[in-house]
C-alpha cells in the first residue's frame, strides 16, 4: 500500500513541478549572497559593520535606512562572545541586518570616536552587548534593546523599526520572530496517528502555531510528533483541524522512533539543499506537498542560494533538512 502511495505521490509532484515551478527564482538585485566572508572577532558576529558613527550617519542619509548600532565590549565576557556568535550569526538575522539597515559597531571600552559615541547615547562603557536603532537623526524607531540572552528581541526590535517607517516587514522576518518568541516561552509536544506520517506531516506543517514536526513510528503506527506554541494553538484545535483528514491524538508521547526521510516532499526537491529554520521548513514542505512553490516562506539570499544550486547540480551539495545549527548548516553552503 505505501508503494502505492509512494507511486501516487511521486505523479503529483512531477506534475507540480513542471506546471507550477519556475525554471529559476526571480532575482533580487537588492541582497547579493556571495558577500565577502566576515573577519569579524568573535562578539561582532558575522554582519559587515561600519566602526564610525559619522561613516554610519552618512550611509543612513544616502539610503534611506536607518542605523542599528551595536554597542559591544570587544575583546569581550562570554555573555558578549555568545551574544556574537549566536544571534549576530544567526543566517537570517545577519541577513536583516545587512539588507534593511546600516550596521554600526561601537566599541565600548574603547576610547576616541567609540567612546564620544557612547556618550552621545548615555551608554555604559564595558558593558554587556546593546543595541540601538535610529534614524539618520538618532532618535529612536524601537525601544532600547539591551537583552543579550534573547536573539527574539532583537528580531522584535527589527520589525518594530520597519513599521515605524511605513516598510512592509519582510515574512521571513516574521516568521523568525514567530519560532524564536515560541522556542523562549514554553512549547507543548504531541503525537498524532494517521495512515500516511508524509501527508500528516504536511498537514501540520501548514497550521499557524505549529512550530516543528517530525515524522516517524509509535505502537506500529506511522506518527507525526508536533511542537507547538500553545499561546496560539491548544490540542484540542490541532485535533478538530486535523480530524476530517483521519489524524487523531495518541493517548501517550512514549515510544516515538523518527523515520530516517523528515520533509518527504521538501527531501524530493532541491530545495532541501537550502538551509532553513524549523518553522520555514514545516510551512516549505506544506507548500511542495500541494505543488506551490515555498518562496513565500524564505529571505532573498535563500533564494539566491536555491538559484546558485539550480546552476550547479553536480556540485555534492548537503541536505540541509533536520540539521541543528543553521550557522553551520549555512556555512557548508558557502563557495571555499
Amino acid at each position: 500500500m505505501k508503494l502505492l502511495v509512494l507511486l501516487f505521490i511521486g505523479s503529483l509532484l512531477a506534475g507540480a513541478w513542471l506546471v507550477t515551478w519556475p525554471e529559476s527564482v526571480p532575482h533580487n538585485p537588492k541582497s547579493e549572497i556571495r558577500i565577502p566572508q566576515s573577519s569579524n572577532p568573535v562578539e561582532l558576529g558575522a554582519v559587515h559593520w561600519l566602526r564610525d558613527l559619522d561613516a554610519g550617519t552618512a550611509e543612513a542619509e544616502r539610503t534611506g535606512k536607518p542605523m542599528l548600532i551595536l554597542f559591544q565590549e570587544v575583546p569581550g565576557c562570554s555573555n558578549c562572545t555568545r551574544y556574537g556568535s549566536v544571534t549576530l550569526s544567526h543566517p537570517l538575522i545577519v541577513e536583516a541586518i545587512e539588507s534593511h539597515f546600516v550596521p554600526v559597531c561601537i566599541y565600548n571600552n574603547k576610547g576616541g570616536k567609540d567612546a564620544e559615541a557612547l556618550k552621545k547615547f548615555n551608554e555604559q562603557a564595558w558593558n554587556n552587548p546593546v543595541v540601538r536603532i535610529v534614524g539618520k537623526d538618532y532618535s529612536a524607531l524601537s525601544p532600547r534593546i539591551f537583552d543579550f540572552r534573547s536573539s527574539a528581541v532583537l528580531v522584535t526590535g527589527m520589525l518594530q523599526a520597519m513599521r515605524a517607517r511605513g516598510l512592509e516587514a519582510p515574512a521571513y522576518l516574521e516568521l523568525l520572530e514567530e519560532e524564536l518568541l515560541a522556542r523562549e516561552a514554553t512549547l507543548e509536544t504531541t503525537t498524532f496517528s494517521m495512515y500516511c506520517f508524509w501527508s500528516g506531516e504536511k498537514t501540520f506543517g501548514a497550521i499557524p502555531g505549529v512550530i516543528e514536526t517530525a515524522p516517524g513510528f509509535q505502537d506500529g503506527r506511522e506518527v507525526v510528533r508536533v511542537v507547538y506554541n500553545p499561546a496560539k494553538v491548544t490540542k484540542a484545535e490541532l485535533e478538530k483541524q486535523t480530524q476530517p483528514n483521519g489524524i487523531t491524538a495518541c493517548t501517550k508521547n512514549e515510544g516515538f522512533r523518527n523515520d530516517r526521510e523528515p520533509k518527504y516532499y521538501l527531501a524530493q526537491s532541491p530545495w532541501k539543499y537550502v538551509p532553513m529554520t524549523s518553522l520555514q521548513a514545516c510551512r516549505a514542505n506544506s507548500l511542495v506537498g500541494n505543488g506551490k512553490s515555498p518562496e513565500s516562506v524564505l529571505s532573498p539570499r535563500q533564494l539566491e542560494l536555491y538559484q546558485t544550486i539550480q546552476a550547479n547540480p553536480k556540485r555534492k551539495w548537503k541536505n540541509a533538512i533536520g540539521a541543528a545549527d543553521m550557522v553551520e548548516a549555512w556555512a557548508a553552503t558557502e563557495v571555499k
